[in-house]
Formats: structure tokens, C-alpha cells, sequence
């Protein structure tokens, strides 16, 4: 696939990254020089100096027989006028725009082939606000993720002493405790073990476990102890990311949030409903005493600078706060400072390029989930066809010839969920749901659910 990427910055630079590595033809366009060196000098594609907006750039960049744009550069106002020029004079198929400023959200209307022809939109705010939501919603979670519009999800945690199934096996988790629930990946000291049903547990392994929605606070009780329910969450930064988050919390849980701009956090006063907010400093010791930090449940940082939001943070923890989640732009850092310095680490890189490659991947694709800092991947696929079409239909889980690290975690047949034993069998139009521990085995996936030439149903 010919993907023109306009922005070469950090969610950029790392789309570009992930798709030259799956073999697209990748042109990246910027104004920044130094930045388009650097990514040129360490990966096969192309760059463009210039506006990204611009119609003798975008053809400079080969918008003219491009299959996708994908628009991320940091102004909103270009991503939607590239669009506009690539699909008025390039016919550019599929044009993809993120998009920060939520008052462009609000009025559908404009979104049209007549009026502003963007195919995709993506919010990283939203998509980081959906992110912590879920958190929040289960303590001792370090990810959790929605598939089948909500069906099942995918959780990440750590087993601690007091769960009883820590020190035994996989296989225990059906036999001794009746819980329908399938262990797809585990890491352990950042190296990854393909579960079987002999696997052990260990304290200080990195478990990812699928189930039914309503049987996850059942299954993380299985790997520790369950944490008590949040109640008061305390928000470091007012910008967009902060005061989407504290919007979509605040009717559930005690919300304060913290604000350096005066004018700003006025601003936000007047847009919230219940959440308090103070203007001041979110490393100031005494301020954080004096609104009861060491009350707190969770301190999440979303501030825009990754080294205030890391400091807060250390703070905080230190303070006494239960759990602190850090908003981190650099890719660089996440690894450094997740599971040491804070306790969750959300990128919005990895989060944007999850919800991208949904929309780039071949095959029926409806969801596709970034993880381990972009080395693992969870997606959710449809299978099509029949017995003699489809190398997945009619098979059973372990007839299927899945690559190594791959493992398929539940099927969603309607609005049954069957989590994915040996012995189930796939049928036509499941959504199966898969971990691959080492995102270099996507393309094999694709193939094997690939529909034969034969195939026109």
C-alpha cells in the first residue's frame, strides 16, 4: 500500500516506523529538515520539506496515486485542509485526520463529501480518556482493552502473594477455580513465555488474560489481591486530555484537578460539573498536603511536558498515593519509567497507531491494539468464507496453524462469547480475538484468514 504520512513528529514518526516494517510504500512530508533526516536515516521511505497542506507538496509526495493520507501533524487546521485538497484535486481514496480540538467534533454535519471529505477521524484525547476510564474502572489493572463493542476485553496484570492461583498453573485457572477465562500471553523479566496449560504463575509476571466482561474482577481476584474500588482521583494538568478525562469521571468518582493557568483553570471550572479545581503548581508539596494527597486513590499526570508529568508522579507516589499514572509522549520513556517510577504509563502514540493500522491491516480487522511499547499486538479479525475458502472456518482452535507467539483468546459468535479452548471450533463470521506476543508475525495472520479466490459470498 502508497501511504503519504503528513507529520514527521512523534505519533508521525512512529506510524511511519511500524508500516515500513510491514513493507508499505511510506512518504512522510514536514517542515522540519533535521526531522525528515533523522527519519530517513534509519528507515526506506521517502520525505517531503514542506506544508503538508499544500498542493504542490502533497504532489510532490505522490498524493496523486496514493492509496491513504494520514494526517497527524500538531495543527489541526492543516490535517483537515490536506484532506480537502488531496480527495478535491487527487481523488485520494481513504484520508485520515487526528484531530485534538474537540469544538470540531460537535458538528457532524461538516463531514461530508460536499464540505470536508475526511474518511477516519481520531482524537487522542479520547482514545486516552477511554484508556484511563477503563483503569480506573478496574484497580490493579495495567491495561484493559474493549473488543466486540465491549463483549470481552483483554487485561493486563501483575499477580501478587494472595492470589490463589500465583505459584500454579495455567491450567488451573478452568480446573480449580471454574473460570472462563484464557491466558494468551505471559511475560516474564520482559521476555516472552506462549502460555500452556502447564505454565506456573509468578509473582512479578506480566499476565494478559481474556473473559467475558462480566467475569474480569473474577479472574484478576484469581492472580492478587482485589484492590478496593477509586474513589478519589486527582488530575495534574487541565488541558485537553485532563479535562476530557475529568468529564467522563467525574460523575462516578470525587475529581479534583490541578492547573498551573489561572485563566485556564477558571476556564475548566466553568465546563465541569461536580470536579473541583485549583490553580497552582502540581509538584508543590504544600498544596498537595493541603488537598489530602495522602487520601488519594489514583494521581493521574496529563500534563504536556513528559518530565513534569514523571516528576508529579515520583511525587505523589512518595506522598502516599495508591496509584499514579503518568501521560507520556515519548516513546523512549515509557519502558524506562513504567512499572519503576509510575505505575501505568499511557502513550498516546501507541493508542493513535493501534486505532491506524485498523484501517491498514488486510482482512476484515475491527479492532488492533498496540502493545509492549509496539512489540505486541492484540487484534480482532472476522472470519469469512467457508470449509473450502477459509484455512480458519470449520477448524478447530488446535487444528488451526497459527504462527509461534500467537494465541487466540475467545470468539465472539454473535453475542455469545466462547473463550477459545482447544476444541472449539470456528464458524463463519466470528470475530476471533488474538495476541501475537511479536507483531512480526501480522502478515501470517492475515494470510491464514485470507479467503481463497473462489470466495465471492
Amino acid at each position: 500500500m502508497k501511504i503519504v504520512i503528513l507529520g514527521g513528529n512523534q505519533v508521525g514518526g512512529t506510524l511511519a516506523e511500524n508500516l515500513v516494517f510491514e513493507g508499505h510504500d511510506v512518504t512522510v512530508v514536514d517542515h522540519n529538515d533535521q526531522r525528515l533526516k533523522n527519519l530517513q536515516s534509519r528507515l526506506d521511505l521517502n520525505t517531503v520539506l514542506g506544508n503538508a497542506s499544500y498542493p504542490t507538496v502533497l504532489k510532490k509526495a505522490g498524493a496523486d496515486d496514493a492509496d491513504m493520507l494520514i494526517a497527524v501533524t500538531n495543527n489541526d487546521e492543516v490535517n483537515l485542509v490536506a484532506c480537502q485538497v488531496a480527495y478535491s484535486l487527487f481523488s485520494l481514496p481513504t484520508k485520515i485526520a487526528r484531530i485534538r480540538a474537540t469544538e470540531y467534533f460537535r458538528y457532524p454535519k461538516l463531514y461530508s463529501r460536499e464540505n470536508l471529505p475526511v474518511d477516519v477521524f481520531i482524537s487522542p484525547e479520547q482514545l486516552v480518556t477511554s484508556n484511563i476510564r477503563r483503569l480506573v474502572e478496574h484497580p490493579g489493572a495495567l491495561q484493559v482493552l474493549d473488543f466486540a463493542e465491549g463483549k470481552v476485553k483483554l487485561v493486563a496484570i501483575k499477580p501478587f502473594f494472595g492470589g490463589p492461583l500465583v505459584g500454579k498453573s495455567v491450567g488451573a485457572l478452568r480446573q480449580e477455580l471454574n473460570l472462563e477465562a484464557r491466558v494468551v500471553a505471559v511475560f516474564r523479566q520482559n521476555r516472552a513465555i506462549t502460555p500452556k496449560g502447564d505454565t506456573v504463575l509468578e509473582v512479578g509476571d506480566e499476565v494478559f488474560f481474556i473473559a467475558a466482561s462480566e467475569h474480569i474482577r473474577k479472574v484478576m481476584s484469581a492472580l492478587r489481591r482485589l484492590d478496593n474500588p477509586y474513589k478519589r482521583i486527582l488530575i495534574a494538568g487541565g488541558g485537553n486530555v485532563g479535562l476530557s478525562v475529568a468529564r467522563a469521571l467525574e460523575l462516578k468518582y470525587d475529581i479534583k484537578v490541578i492547573e498551573q493557568n489561572r485563566d485556564r483553570a477558571e476556564y475548566i471550572a466553568s465546563e465541569l460539573q461536580s470536579s473541583t479545581v485549583l490553580h497552582g503548581d502540581a509538584v508543590d508539596r504544600e498544596l498537595l498536603h493541603n488537598e489530602g494527597i495522602e487520601n488519594v486513590d489514583v494521581f493521574c499526570a496529563l500534563m504536556q511536558d513528559d518530565e513534569n508529568n514523571i516528576m508529579s508522579c515520583m511525587l505523589a507516589k512518595k506522598l502516599g498515593v495508591r496509584t499514579v499514572m503518568a501521560l507520556v509522549q515519548r516513546t523512549a520513556y515509557v519502558e524506562l519509567v513504567e512499572s519503576s517510577v509510575v505505575d501505568i504509563a499511557i502513550s498516546p502514540q501507541q493508542a493513535t497507531i493501534g486505532y491506524i493500522l485498523r484501517y491498514i491491516r488486510r482482512g476484515d480487522i475491527e479492532n488492533v491494539y498496540s502493545l509492549r511499547r509496539g512489540a505486541a499486538e492484540a487484534l480482532e479479525i472476522v472470519a469469512h468464507g467457508d470449509e473450502g475458502s477459509s484455512r480458519v472456518i470449520g477448524r478447530t482452535v488446535k487444528e488451526l496453524r497459527l504462527p509461534s507467539g500467537v494465541t487466540v483468546g475467545a470468539i465472539v459468535r454473535g453475542e455469545e462469547v466462547i473463550i477459545a479452548y482447544r476444541d472449539i471450533k470456528i464458524q463463519p463470521e466470528d470475530k476471533v480475538i488474538l495476541f501475537l506476543a511479536d507483531k512480526k508475525r501480522v502478515k501470517e495472520v492475515e494470510q491464514l484468514f485470507q479467503v481463497s479466490l473462489g470466495f465471492f459470498g
